[in-house]
């Protein structure tokens, strides 16, 4: 490619707008936005939900319904396409432009294979044939660094793990060099370390094969460990625009700066938090063992004799990665999951083998706020009776009471009283997330367990989710697991930290000694693959995690 070839932005967007029709009204959610990106260049487009940075990506490819409207300019390498023929977007998708989506177990057709799925495209596309196309489908395979290409080529996506079907989708994505990638959200779902590999990934086929990429994210930490240049968009307008550096460094415009406060950051050098005082146990766990029979491997041990306690309160913060069994273990504690062996006592009552009238009266003593708000609200039932069930099912209270209790509930997760007379689809994920917090804690639980209730909001909204239950406990001074893959959540809340790694309790201290001063390797690499808001410090870390030189520390 000559000088004057890479002067040319792959892409060129001036004066986007994007309008919809609502109940017969055209309605703008983009408007005015302009930016390019070059060869060889991540630009990141950031913002919250709602904020119009997939929207305005989709409307500049052709990929939004025929209930839009798009107005403005969108040169791709110099000529216009917006507007273009179906033929000739048609063409430019897969070949010369390309899109990784945000999950990709429905971007993948669940009923070919990878290799056919990759095979197609490089015929269709490519204009391979044959041993051609299956011979380069498996060099992409490699590429994308999966462990085992050939086993991959053979696979349904369901028989692949979330990171392996993210490295499949960015091989189709990449499989006819594409001059631009726009990346959606592109490790929303994926663990820390897993993340890490999947943006390392990105880094070098960027420098392989010279494509732009548009990295579209709510996640700071990404933006900073990956981008060049970053663009910062609020109800569907750009606030912000500037290098990474700039942007991180030198904010200019208050939502940025809002954005970048409410990221949970490690405490890499600690706050003077003392170790607390041993409190009473609520809860004790010892040589826990849960099991699952599975077709291929018989009896698989999901929890491995995993033992620690829970005081008085006190918050233990749970981490671990996808299928290290924390999630399995909350269930199991609140009688969802069976344990197969150990004991695990609630305010001295054995729960192991509990069944019966003796199961459903600990659950009233025990709450649980669910990852996903959205999915554990009944849609039908108003806020108000979902609130109030767990009290109708515990029985000895009145009408009266039980709505007192409620407003109560709502109150001090700081919703409207008239919240309660609303259905779940008329509120926020933040608001409902604040709901089934209110839900758990109504019946004034001793444990109080939390399976990652932020990871699915904003980071401002998550900020708001987390004040508020710092202030409930501290108020109420139930005990709490908080389960999560975040250490940076983790480090906020938790007094004490229990690592899991395939089933295993592998370390377990106070957030100083496990995130500060890890002892075990696993726990070393979750710690040092956790992207921090700051490029500079970002950059220090990603080298020393790759390099290993330093890989019981974090850099400051």
């Amino acid at each position: 490619m000559t000088e004057s070839e890479r002067a040319v932005p792959v892409l060129e967007v001036r004066d986007l707008a994007v309008e919809f029709d609502v109940a017969g009204e055209w309605k703008r959610v983009v408007r005015g936005v302009e930016y390019a990106v070059h060869a060889g260049e991540v630009l990141a487009l950031v913002g919250e939900s709602g904020s119009g940075k997939t929207v305005s990506s989709l409307a500049a490819l052709g990929l939004l319904g025929r209930n839009s409207r798009v107005s403005g300019s969108v040169k791709f390498r110099g000529s216009e396409i917006l507007g273009a023929s179906d033929e000739r977007i048609r063409e430019l998708r897969g070949r010369e432009i390309a899109m990784i989506f945000q999950e990709p177990m429905t971007a993948l057709n669940p009923v070919y294979k990878i290799g056919k799925q990759l095979t197609d495209v490089l015929t269709v596309r490519g204009g391979l044939r044959g041993r051609a196309a299956e011979a380069r489908a498996l060099e992409l395979l490699e590429l994308v660094e999966l462990p085992d290409p050939k086993r991959a080529f053979d696979s349904y996506a369901h028989q692949l793990s979330g990171g392996q079907r993210q490295r499949a989708m960015i091989a189709l994505a990449i499989s006819c060099d594409p001059a631009l990638i726009v990346a959606d959200e592109p490790t929303t779902a994926l663990d820390v370390t897993i993340q890490a590999e999947i943006l390392e990934l990105l880094r070098r086929l960027r420098e392989r094969i010279g494509s732009a990429l548009i990295l579209i994210t709510h996640d700071l930490g990404i933006v900073a460990d990956t981008a060049d240049q970053v663009i910062v968009m609020n109800n569907g307008e750009i606030v912000e625009r500037g290098s990474v550096h700039d942007v991180f460094e030198r904010p200019a415009h208050a939502y940025t700066q809002q954005l970048l406060a409410a990221v949970p950051r490690l405490d890499v050098h600690g706050d003077g938090r003392e170790e607390p005082a041993p409190a009473d146990p609520v809860v004790t766990i010892d040589r826990a063992v849960v099991e699952y029979r599975t077709r291929s491997r018989g009896r698989f041990r999901a929890v491995d004799e995993v033992s620690f306690t829970i005081g008085r309160g006190e918050i233990v913060g749970l981490v671990g990665e996808s299928g290290s069994g924390k999630t399995t273990l909350a269930k199991a504690i609140v009688g969802l999951q069976g344990f197969a062996s150990g004991s695990v006592r609630l305010n001295g009552t054995e729960i192991v083998g509990i069944r019966g009238k003796d199961l459903r009266r600990l659950r009233h003593r025990v709450g649980f706020v669910f990852q996903d708000p959205g999915s554990s609200l009944n849609p039908r039932r108003r806020i108000g009776d979902s609130v109030a069930e767990p009290l109708r099912l515990a029985g000895g209270l009145d009408r009266g009471e039980i709505t007192r209790r409620v407003a109560e509930a709502l109150e001090q997760v700081r919703l409207p009283s008239d919240a309660a007379s609303r259905f779940p689809h008329q509120l926020s994920g933040g608001q409902r997330q604040r709901v089934g917090i209110a839900r758990a804690i109504i019946t004034r639980p001793d444990l109080l367990i939390a399976d990652e209730p932020t990871s699915a909001l904003d980071v401002s909204v998550q900020q708001r989710v987390l004040e508020i239950f710092e202030e409930l406990q501290a108020k109420l001074g139930f005990a709490c697991l908080f389960v999560s893959h975040d250490l940076a959540v983790i480090d906020r809340l938790a007094t004490r930290v229990v690592v899991l790694h395939h089933g295993k309790l592998v370390e377990q201290g106070t957030p100083d000694q496990v995130i500060r001063n890890p002892r075990d390797p696993y726990t070393r690499r979750l710690v040092q693959s956790i992207p921090v808001p700051d490029p500079a410090v970002q950059r220090v870390r990603r080298l020393a995690r790759l390099d290993a030189r330093i890989p019981g520390e974090l850099a400051s």
